[in-house]
Parts: C-alpha cells; structure tokens; sequence
C-alpha cells in the first residue's frame, strides 16, 4: 500500500439504503491502518474556501496582534492562539502556529458554570466573517462526522446510532487552524517536525488539508504520504475508538513533516470525541486481535486498552503535555 483508501460517503450521508457498502469500505480501512480519504461528504466548497482564505488572512497578522487571543486568555475552555513552537509532541516544539476552537457555548451553559475543561466559548479574531465561517464550518464537519460514526457502527456489524446512544448525542467537538510556515527554523531550537508522530485521542479526526501536502501516515510497510486529494477529507480514528474495539480498529500514529514548498500550509483538524463525561467500554462480541498490547511499538509505549473512565481525564491527560504551561489553568 502507497496511498490511502478513497471512499465515497455520499450513502452515508444522504442516508440511502445503500450505505452498506461505503461502510464496509470504512471497516476494511479501519482494519487495515486507520485512515482514509472521505469523498461525496456534501460540505460546499465555498465554505471551506472562504474558511482558507480567511485563515491566511488571520496568520498573515503580526505576532502581537494574533497574541490578543492568546491561549492564557481562554482559561478552562483551552481556547485561543499559540505562536510558532508552542505546541509540544513527545516534549518537543512542533514548527506551526494555531488557532484552538471548539463547540461555542455561553456563559449561562451549566458546563461553563461549573468550568468543566475544554468547555466554554471562543476567542474569535477579529476579521469580517471570520466568526460565522467558523461556526459554520464547524457545524457542517460535526454532522458529517456523525454521519461517518453511523458508518463505522454498521461496519462493525452495530446499529447506526451505537455510538451516538452512548458517547457522541453531545459529542466534544475540537477544532483546530494550523499555519506550517515556510520560514526557515532557528539554530538550536530542537525542532525536528512541524508536528512529530502521535496518536489521535478519541474517536474520529476530519482533516481538511490545503493543496501543499506534509501529513505521513505509518503502516506496515513504512512512512506513506497522505497527498492531498482535491475536496477530500482525510478521516482518521483516535485511540478510544481503538480501545473500544479492543485493538480491530487502530489508532495509527502519523506525523506533518517541515514545511519546505515556499508557501505556508493550512491544516484544519476537527476531532469528533465522545462526550466529556462518557465513560468509555469496550463493545462487546468484536474479534479480538492477536496483539491488543501495542505498546511496545507506539509513539509514547502507552497502552491504550488500560484506560477505565471518564474520556474527558484521558483527554486532559494527553494535552497537558501538549501546553504543560497552561495546565494549571485548565485542572
């Protein structure tokens, strides 16, 4: 294998009687190495055009003004931007800037409140349209990641809504802008990646990927190149859903290698994760794998299938080492 399966989701989506086969064809690329290409998902390309242009605009801004919505600013809701070398993997800075955002909630929200983590509302730049195509974006990718969810469940051989009855009718939705720039890293940085091998935390990755490429997937065969497709979606599942089906389904590590093509590169991952407080169980009656046991070969030699409780502790888990210094305002 040197490319990722292409799967047109257009059944799934519209909900026709044939959607048997488009999740089929998720369940062998699930099996298989955890990743796939979503084509026939119906988001207009006006939308995500107008969500790149106005993300550009946003990274073109100087530092001190992107820095008036930084992250310390968004408390609890892990919300707002990071410089370049902010975000760590496995300890080290990854060479991008981003945008951290997620479902939009208002200060009357019980969740807020109670400042439940990575809860609350956003910190929206301050460009014309920005905020809207933001939401809207947000709103589409959610149902199509609901969509793919009823895929994955029938897959398995599961009702459509296994998923959504259990962990996503409220699903956490992350969402995140990144800018690869192209200019050259400084000496001494110990910046090897613009974001190093990792694992996915949850259920479902959507990624809408620019026209530059850099996304790498590791399989059995080696490192492949995730080359962008035109209006595709590159879909990938996070380590609860591997633990779930107790190693069947994979949560394959993939990596963003420097950004090197004279042209900065967008990246806009939205996870679609089980709900804050779901508590995360194995389905029943799946096959289980030779090796459910992969840690020795991980990324971070963690073991997935330990995990018991709440999804939104192995979250807070995983992303206090990504901004260590923020911690202390999200625990």
């Amino acid at each position: 294998m040197t490319t990722l399966p292409l799967i047109d989701v257009s059944a799934l989506v519209a909900g026709t009687p044939d959607r048997g086969t488009a999740a089929a064809q998720i369940g062998e690329a699930c099996r298989a190495h955890g990743f796939f290409y979503a084509v026939g998902h119906g988001i207009a390309p006006a939308l995500t055009q107008r969500l790149e242009t106005l993300s550009h605009a946003f990274f073109a801004l100087d530092e001190p003004t992107k820095l008036r919505w930084r992250m310390e600013l968004g408390g609890a809701a892990w919300r707002g931007y990071f410089p370049l070398g902010g975000e760590l993997t496995s300890g080290r800075p990854d060479w991008k800037e981003g945008l951290y955002l997620g479902s939009e909630l208002g200060e009357d929200d019980p969740r807020v409140q109670a400042r439940l983590p990575v809860h609350g509302h956003n910190l929206f730049p301050e460009l014309e349209g920005f905020r809207q195509t933001l939401l809207d974006y947000m709103a589409a990718v959610t149902q199509l990641g609901h969509r793919l969810m009823e895929g994955i469940a029938l897959s398995l051989g599961l009702e459509a809504d296994y998923f959504q009855a259990r962990y996503t009718a409220d699903p956490l939705i992350l969402f995140r802008l990144f800018n690869y720039p192209t200019q050259p890293i400084p000496e001494g940085s110990n910046v090897e990646w613009g974001v190093g091998e990792h694992t996915d935390y949850g259920l479902l990755t959507v990624l809408r990927q620019d026209d530059i490429g850099g996304l790498q997937v590791r399989t059995a065969q080696g490192w492949i190149d995730a080359t962008p497709v035109p209006d595709a979606f590159v879909i990938n599942i996070g380590d609860m859903l591997d633990h779930m089906t107790g190693g069947l389904y994979r949560s394959t590590p993939h990596r963003v290698v420097r950004n090197t093509s004279g042209r900065d590169r967008l990246s806009f991952p939205l996870f679609f994760d089980p709900n804050f407080e779901a508590r995360v169980q194995k389905i029943e009656g799946l096959p289980v794998p030779a090796v459910v046991d992969d840690s020795a070969t991980r990324w971070d030699q963690a073991n997935v299938h330990a995990f018991h409780g709440r999804y939104g502790d192995y979250l807070l888990q995983k992303v206090s080492k990504v901004f260590p210094q923020l911690v202390q305002q999200v625990l």
